[in-house]
């Protein structure tokens, strides 16, 4: 239930063909919003509901696999109930079929994906074997493959795919919070509710497990009195003073992710400078303070992934150049007001540049409340004359940086849409150099 495009549909839907499942696939999107997975999928004895959900479909089935995108709430999952058919997650099969149980979870509102391939960067240099999995366009399933007794498999879960640890009650050997901030409060119905799928990461610990938390965060310091196992707190102070200047990620919350890293290391026993080599040798991920090109020294940064008002704030405190800051798009329930607060003593921001969507209405009353110093253009509704009007701006030695603070839905399928079709128009724009 749920094929999706980001990669875990598909790795589900190949795996259960591969095990003699009689598979049906069902989708509320279309064929055309499908086609990419729909593509690699091909040839493969899979029946394909798209564009609607048939009932029945969730009367007659031996077991539903559901998509993290999918509401617990869907009243096609509460006809499966009521006919106890049994309703698992991609990271059940996982757990389930996983020869090792040495596991690394890392979650977090923002810094998870980095977290988790910097804890692989560092294990990997120190010559530890590991795999890497979770919310990265990569089903956990097909790296099971690579996985023996003695691999430590590094997982990226979001919230979503937490709730599915419910089923299994169990949570990593190691489990990883990178920090928590307001999010996803358009799907969960109150902070409350946001944090206690975050906690389910290690809700099921034994003593002997291990809890990783960021001292430096409110919310996650609150956790380390529920923890069942023993607990590790990590701070930016962890990171030797010697490694920011040789370190390729820009920002000061990375070198908080940096500590989240070497304290993982430190409970495996590898020794700082036995991770280092991977850790300052990491180029980063896409859509994440993401240098994509300069242009005349225009530097551009892709930061499609900064999706709530917390990621953004981190984001532009990371520049003390002239900053041109691409912001806006869709409302999940959050509150710029400390965004817009930030802007307003951010003396280098140079221009600010709106996304349409219903966030960016929230952002324009903040912005009337807040007035900022600097001028404001759009919101655009197209992506193609914002960056242009950017590039119009900027002069060499400034910022122009994609950090909308919003989700992407709307104008883009989803928010690496919007950070790939971000990169293909400054790549155009390399090109052309276009004067306008």
């Amino acid at each position: 239930m749920g094929l999706g495009i980001h990669g875990g549909g598909e790795g589900v839907a190949r795996y259960l063909v591969n095990k003699g499942a009689k598979v049906t696939v069902t989708d509320l999107k279309t064929k055309n919003q499908l086609e990419p997975t729909l593509k690699k999928l091909s040839g493969l004895p899979i029946k394909y509901i798209l564009g609607q959900h048939q009932i029945s479909d969730f009367k007659k089935a031996n077991l539903i696999i559901r998509n993290p995108d999918v509401s617990l709430n869907s009243p096609f999952l509460k006809t499966a109930r009521q006919h106890k058919i049994p309703i698992l997650m991609e990271i059940n099969l996982f757990w389930e079929e996983s020869l090792s149980k040495k596991i690394i979870g890392v979650t977090g509102t923002k810094g998870k994906t980095t977290t988790a391939s910097l804890i692989k960067a560092a294990l990997s240099s120190a010559g530890i074997k590991v795999v890497l999995g979770g919310n990265l366009g990569i089903s956990l399933l097909e790296i099971l493959p690579k996985i023996d007794k003695n691999t430590w498999a590094i997982l990226e879960l979001s919230s979503w795919q937490l709730e599915g640890l419910k089923n299994q009650r169990s949570s990593p050997h190691i489990s990883v919070i990178t920090n928590i901030f307001p999010d996803h409060l358009n799907r969960y119905r109150s902070m409350k509710d946001y944090v206690a799928a975050k906690k389910l990461i290690f809700a099921y610990q034994k003593k002997s497990d291990y809890l990783v938390l960021n001292q430096e965060n409110s919310w996650t310091k609150q956790l380390q009195k529920e923890a069942p196992g023993k607990v590790v707190l990590f701070s930016k102070k962890d990171v030797p003073k010697s490694w920011p200047a040789k370190i390729k990620i820009p920002g000061d919350h990375n070198l908080a992710n940096i500590a989240a890293t070497l304290a993982v290391a430190k409970i495996l026993k590898v020794k700082p400078n036995s991770a280092k080599k991977g850790i300052i040798s990491f180029p980063g991920i896409s859509h994440r303070l993401e240098l994509v090109k300069s242009i005349s020294g225009i530097k551009f940064y892709n930061d499609s992934t900064a999706t709530n008002p917390s990621a953004s704030q981190m984001a532009i405190r990371s520049f003390a150049q002239p900053l041109i800051w691409i912001l806006g798009g869709t409302d999940k329930n959050l509150t710029f007001t400390t965004l817009i607060k930030e802007a307003q003593r951010k003396t280098n921001l140079k221009a600010l540049i709106l996304l349409a969507g219903t966030a960016t209405e929230k952002i324009k009353n903040k912005i009337e409340k807040y007035p900022l110093s600097t001028k404001v253009f759009g919101p655009f509704d197209q992506l193609l004359p914002a960056v242009y009007k950017a590039y119009q701006i900027a002069r060499a030695g400034d910022i122009v940086l994609l950090s909308p603070g919003a989700a992407s839905f709307g104008m883009f399928q989803n928010e690496f849409d919007r950070g790939n079709q971000f990169k293909k128009i400054v790549n155009d724009l390399a090109q052309q150099k276009p004067a306008l």
